[in-house]
C-alpha cells in the first residue's frame, strides 16, 4: 500500500492536558480499565492517545458508552444492564430498562455546575438588539409552556410541531415538548407551505406552534396567510399556539419531567426530499443525550465557559446542535436574520458582538465570505473565537487557508462529516491531534467508520464508500411510517450485506471518502453523484475545491450524464458574481485551475453560465436530481421544487435539459 503524503499542518493543540477528553481518558483508565498508555502525572499526553481512546471506544463499544453515561452523571434510572444488549442494526437495543428525560438532563444536571443566573440563551437580531435568558429563566419558561401543552391534553408520544425561525422560543418549545414526553419537530418558515405540509402531514401533530412573522434582510415577512394554510392542511391540529402566547411560568410551581424509555422518540428530523417525500428520521431521548455529550464535550471540547453559535435555520439538523450544546452547560446564541445583512461577514460580526467562542457553519458560507474580499479579522475582534466547525460540504483548501489568514490564525478550524440521519458526525475533529490542510482529523469516538470498495473490502488512500460497521446510539430508532423497517433497511443497509467480519450490519452513508493510512479522511462528495469518466470515478468535491480561488464564480455545480449510446457528458454550471462574464479568458482560467489542482479528467466537457444554481434550504447542491433531470427530461419526477430554496432557478435548467438530446 502506497503511503499518503501528510499535508501542511494548520493547527496544533497547545494544552491538550487541559481538555475534557484528556480528563476523561484518565478517568476511563482508572475506573474502566481502558489501556490508554502512561497517563500518570508528569508523563504528558501521549501522541497516540486519541487513537488509543478511539480504538477502545469501538472495541469495547458498550463499555465506552456506559463510561460516557457515568462520567457525565446522566440523570435516570434502570442503567443496571450493559449499555448495548443487542448490536444488530438497524434495531440495536440500548439500555432496555432505562428511564430518563432529555430536557431534565439539560435543565437539572446543570444546577450544580453552572451559575443559574448566567446566560443560557442569547438572542441577537438584525438590528443588533439582544435579549439574554438565564438558566433559571429558561427553566421557568420551559415549565410554563410544558404546563400549557399538558392543559391542551398532549400526551407522551403525541406530536408538537413548530414553524419558527432560529429564535429562543424554538429552543423553549423543543425542551417543553421533551419535558412531557411528546415528540417535537420544527420547520423553518422560509419553506413553502406545500413543503412544510409534506412533512407535518406525516406526523399528524396535535399542537402547532407558530409566529406572526419574522425579519430577514431588513424586510418583514408576515405569516398570517402562511399559518392559515398550514392549519387548513392539518385537520388533526387541536391547538395553534402563537409564541406571543407562551406562558412565562407555571401557575402551580415546577412541572415534573416525564420519565421515558431510552429509545422513546425525542424529535423527528426530515431529509431534504429533493427527489421525493422527505424521510422522517426519529431519534430517541437516550441516544441523543449520549451523542450530545460525547460529541460536544469530548470531541469538540465544549465547556460551561463557552458560548456556541451556529449559522443555521431550524430546518437543518445543525440547528439542533444548539440544544446539544446546552447539555454541556454552554450558553448559545440564536439569530434568525440574514447572514449577509450589513455585509457578507455578518456571522463574524455576531461572533464579535456576542463573545462567541465556538462557531459552526456550512462550508459554502466561509467560501462566500472569502470570495467577497472581506477580512473579518480586520473588521471585528475575533481573538476569543477558539474553534470553527465547518460542515455540510467539503471545505476548499483555499478557504481553509483564508480562515487562518483573515479570521483567526490560531482558531481550531476543522471539518466534520455526518448527517441528519444521526444528527451528529461520523468523522471530524478532536482536541488532542494536529489538523492538516484539507483533511478531516479522525473518526469520532464510538464510531466504527471505514471506507469500502465495491466488493466490501476496506481500502486506504483511494476513494471508497463511507460505512459504519457497529451501531451508534444516535442512529434513528425508526423512520416515520416505516413500521416494518423496510425503507430503513433499504436506505442504509442495502449497499453491503452483513458479513462474518461485520455481523451486525453495514451502514452505508452515501459519501465517497478517502481513508488515509494515517487515520484521517477526505470527503470526495456524494457517492450517488460521483462522476465516472472513462471508467475512473471522480469526486465532485475536487472540482469545487479547484474553483475556490476564482472570485468570478459565486456558486457552481457539476454533473455527469450517461448517454444511451455509451457516451458521457460532464457539464459544469457556474453562477457568476456580479458584473462577471464567462469570457474565453475566464473559461480558460477555470479549465486551467481544474486541470492543475485536480486532473485533466476533471476538466468538464462544457462550462455553462446560469443565473442561479439551485440549492436546498440548507444550502446544499442538488447534483443527483439535476443529473436525473438531464438524463430523463422529466422535471416533475426528477426534482421536488418544494425542497429547493430558490425554485425559480430550476426553470433555466429545465430549458437547458430540453435543448440537450439524450443521444447527443
Amino acid at each position: 500500500m502506497m503511503q499518503s503524503k501528510t499535508p501542511a499542518e494548520t493547527w496544533r493543540p497547545k494544552n491538550p492536558q487541559d481538555t475534557e477528553l484528556f480528563r476523561f481518558a484518565i478517568w476511563a483508565a482508572q475506573h474502566r480499565g481502558a489501556d490508554l498508555g502512561d497517563l500518570s502525572d508528569g508523563a504528558g499526553v501521549p501522541d497516540d492517545l486519541y487513537r488509543r481512546i478511539h480504538q477502545w471506544s469501538i472495541t469495547e463499544l458498550s463499555e465506552f458508552w456506559d463510561a460516557v453515561r457515568t462520567y457525565f452523571d446522566i440523570m435516570g434510572i434502570g442503567f443496571e444492564t450493559a449499555a448495548l444488549v443487542d448490536a444488530t442494526m438497524p434495531q440495536a437495543r440500548w439500555y432496555p430498562n432505562a428511564q430518563l428525560n432529555y430536557a431534565e438532563n439539560i435543565l437539572e444536571r446543570t444546577r450544580d455546575t453552572v451559575d443559574q443566573d448566567a446566560t443560557a440563551v442569547l438572542t441577537i437580531n438584525e438590528d443588533d438588539a439582544m435579549e439574554s435568558i438565564s438558566w433559571n429563566q429558561l427553566r421557568t419558561r420551559v415549565h410554563g409552556l410544558a404546563e400549557q401543552l399538558l392543559e391542551f391534553g398532549v400526551k407522551p408520544g403525541e406530536r408538537v410541531a413548530a414553524v419558527l425561525p432560529n429564535i429562543a422560543e424554538a429552543i423553549i418549545g423543543m425542551l417543553a415538548t421533551a419535558t412531557i414526553g411528546a415528540i417535537w419537530t420544527i420547520n423553518s418558515p422560509d419553506l413553502t407551505p406545500t413543503a412544510t405540509l409534506s412533512r407535518l402531514r406525516q406526523l399528524e401533530p396535535k399542537v402547532l406552534i407558530t409566529t406572526d412573522g419574522y425579519t430577514f434582510n431588513g424586510r418583514w415577512y408576515g405569516l398570517a396567510e402562511f399559518n392559515a394554510e398550514l392549519t387548513a392542511g392539518l385537520p388533526g391540529v387541536e391547538h395553534q399556539l402563537e409564541i406571543a402566547d407562551f406562558r412565562a411560568a407555571p401557575t402551580d410551581g415546577n412541572i415534573e419531567y416525564v420519565a421515558v424509555g431510552f429509545d422513546h422518540p425525542l424529535w423527528v428530523l426530515f431529509s431534504s426530499g429533493t427527489t421525493g417525500k422527505p424521510k422522517g428520521l426519529v431519534h430517541g431521548h437516550g441516544g441523543m443525550l449520549l451523542e450530545s455529550l460525547k460529541g460536544k464535550v469530548l470531541n469538540q471540547d465544549l465547556s460551561i465557559h463557552d458560548r456556541y453559535y451556529v449559522g443555521a435555520n431550524t430546518s437543518w439538523m445543525v440547528w439542533n446542535t444548539l440544544i446539544q450544546a446546552l447539555t454541556c452547560g454552554a450558553s448559545v446564541v440564536v439569530y434568525g436574520g440574514s447572514p449577509k445583512v450589513n455585509a457578507a461577514d455578518r456571522h463574524f460580526e455576531i461572533i464579535a458582538k456576542t463573545d462567541t467562542t465556538r462557531f459552526a457553519v456550512g462550508a459554502p458560507y466561509l467560501t462566500m465570505v472569502e470570495r467577497s474580499g472581506l477580512s473579518p479579522a480586520e473588521r471585528w475582534n475575533l481573538i476569543g473565537l477558539k474553534s470553527i466547525l465547518s460542515t455540510a460540504a467539503p471545505l476548499p483548501e483555499s478557504t481553509w487557508r483564508w480562515v487562518h489568514e483573515h479570521v483567526q490564525p490560531d482558531v481550531r478550524l476543522g471539518s466534520d462529516s455526518g448527517g441528519t440521519d444521526i444528527c451528529s458526525g461520523f468523522i471530524g475533529t478532536n482536541p488532542l491531534e494536529p489538523i492538516h490542510l484539507g483533511e478531516i482529523q479522525s473518526p469520532l469516538l464510538g464510531v466504527d467508520v471505514r471506507s469500502f470498495d465495491d466488493d466490501g473490502t476496506e481500502v486506504f488512500n483511494e476513494v471508497g464508500e463511507l460505512v459504519i460497521t457497529q451501531p451508534m446510539p444516535s442512529m434513528p430508532i425508526y423512520l416515520w411510517n416505516d413500521r416494518d423497517n423496510r425503507r430503513y433497511q433499504e436506505t442504509y443497509f442495502g449497499r453491503f450485506p452483513a458479513s462474518k467480519e461485520h455481523p451486525y450490519g453495514i451502514w452505508a452513508q452515501g459519501d465517497w471518502v478517502i481513508q488515509t493510512d494515517r487515520g484521517s479522511f477526505i470527503v470526495k462528495g456524494r457517492s450517488d453523484a460521483t462522476l465516472n469518466r472513462q471508467g475512473v470515478r471522480l469526486g465532485t468535491a475536487e472540482i469545487y475545491a479547484a474553483l475556490g480561488p476564482i472570485q468570478e464564480i459565486a456558486e457552481s455545480t457539476v454533473i455527469g450524464v450517461e448517454r444511451p449510446d455509451g457516451g458521457y457528458w460532464m457539464p459544469l454550471f457556474v453562477q457568476l458574481a456580479d458584473d462577471a462574464q464567462l469570457t474565453p479568458e475566464l473559461t480558460e482560467r477555470i479549465t486551467a485551475e481544474i486541470r492543475s489542482k485536480a486532473s485533466a479528467r476533471h476538466v468538464p466537457d462544457e462550462i455553462i453560465a446560469v443565473q442561479q444554481i439551485p440549492l436546498t434550504h440548507t444550502g446544499k447542491r442538488i447534483e443527483v436530481p439535476l443529473k436525473q433531470l438531464f438524463s430523463q427530461h422529466d422535471a416533475g419526477s426528477a426534482v421536488n421544487r418544494d425542497a429547493i430554496a430558490n425554485p425559480e432557478a430550476l426553470s433555466e435548467f429545465i430549458n437547458l435539459a430540453e435543448q440537450v438530446s439524450p443521444s447527443s
